[in-house]
């Protein structure tokens, strides 16, 4: 096992803009890469160091296999108090929580939700028709999801500001590494009490929103507590509020810098579903996820101790030019897309249909409207270096 602990640090702002590069120098090193010695102040894994794999089939093997890459709450802290539903339950425990959620977000209901989606982000951009100019992220990226998202949950739309802080203390924590445990368990506390608010609303009263829905479902007899219920909403709102912000933040960037792909766009608005796979394939705005191995195992022939982080690279495993043609193509015809850019195996993510209708209706109605944008000249786009967020998208038009 290839170990690159003088990779790790800060990135160069270019290398989070156009991190493919760095993906390949990273399959390059090997099947699984051993990062170094961990931090004793790190969560989790973290504490005995990462390792980090990057390859298509290795990704997909990892991810298969959560008897020994488990995805339980050890694997990282992010302010909970118990393992988040259903994304830190491995299987057998697992397959209940998915047959009681799946059905909630099924195509089909999504698809209840597409017309006041659609309302949602045409009241969003008509007022930034005439005004030539906007940063993305503050007025469309980041409030379109958070909207759609509270009023899904139930939440009041009027503390969305509130919210989107709340969210950005766990997953941006503006704290140093050794401090970031302590404070993301203080913010956690009060995200818990915005839930737990809101699930007595519920007790009380049931209304139309999935809070009411996860209380009322049922399978096979079994039905969720309501610390499951607060569990599972203590999730939706981490990946719920920022996922599709940073989706919409890199498609977007993207776009305003490749004219020719944007034409293709306006020109036949058809296009953009599958515009959407390869975006998400190329720009993967979640790089990768954390699991932790529950007994020593080895990946391509590289040996991983037990109780060791490992890296999935989600976007790595979706530039690899070993199992994609034409790797570095961005080609919105591309037959078959079988990104992981949601996950894969039992954790896929949960929310990925309603997450491409989103997408989908927001680069819809943007294009509809303001066919021809593009970054100032001499503004240059700061990534984030977790989940892919651009805060200072300006675009001009």
């Amino acid at each position: 096992m290839t170990d690159m602990s003088a990779m790790a640090g800060e990135a160069d702002p270019n290398d989070l803009a156009h991190p493919q590069p760095l993906y390949k120098l990273l399959r390059d090193a090997g099947a699984a890469v051993d990062m170094g010695p961990g931090d004793p102040d790190s969560p989790g894994g973290f504490a005995n160091g990462m390792v980090i794999v990057g390859g298509t089939e290795d990704v997909r093997h990892v991810l298969a296999h959560p008897e020994i890459f488990s995805s339980g709450i050890e694997a990282v802290s992010i302010g909970q108090v118990r393992p988040l539903i259903p994304l830190q339950i491995d299987p057998p425990e697992h397959k209940n929580y998915r047959k009681l959620l799946d059905p909630i977000f099924a195509p089909r209901n999504v698809a209840k939700l597409e017309d006041q989606t659609r309302q949602l982000v045409v009241e969003m951009i008509e007022p930034l028709v005439d005004r030539g100019g906007c940063n993305f992220h503050r007025e469309i990226a980041e409030p379109l999801p958070t909207t759609v998202f509270l009023q899904l949950l139930g939440l009041p739309v009027s503390r969305a500001r509130e919210f989107i802080e709340l969210k950005d203390g766990i997953i941006r924590p503006p704290v140093p590494a050794s401090e970031r445990v302590e404070y993301t368990n203080v913010v956690g506390e009060k995200i818990y009490a915005v839930l737990q608010e809101a699930i007595d609303e519920r007790q009380a009263e049931r209304s139309d929103d999935f809070i009411s829905m996860f209380l009322d479902a049922e399978v096979d007899g079994h039905r969720l507590t309501e610390e499951d219920v607060l569990d599972i909403c203590y999730l939706f709102f981490l990946a719920g509020l920022d996922t599709v912000t940073a989706s919409l933040d890199c498609m977007l960037a993207y776009l305003a810098e490749h004219p020719e792909q944007r034409r293709r766009i306006v020109e036949d608005p058809a296009v953009i579903p599958h515009a959407i796979e390869e975006m998400l394939r190329w720009e993967t705005p979640v790089p990768g996820v954390i699991r932790k191995t529950t007994q020593a195992t080895e990946v391509g022939g590289c040996p991983i101790e037990e109780g060791r982080a490992v890296v999935v690279m989600l976007a790595s495993a979706n530039t690899d030019e070993r199992s994609w043609a034409d790797v570095d193509t961005i080609d919105f015809d591309r037959a078959e897309n079988r990104h992981l850019a949601f996950g894969g195996g039992a954790h896929r993510c949960l929310g990925s249909h309603l997450a491409r209708m989103e997408l989908r209706v927001a680069l819809e109605e943007w294009h509809r409207r303001i066919p021809d944008y593009r970054v100032p000249d001499g503004h240059q786009l700061l990534y984030f270096q977790e989940l892919r967020a651009v805060e200072n998208l300006e675009l001009i038009w």
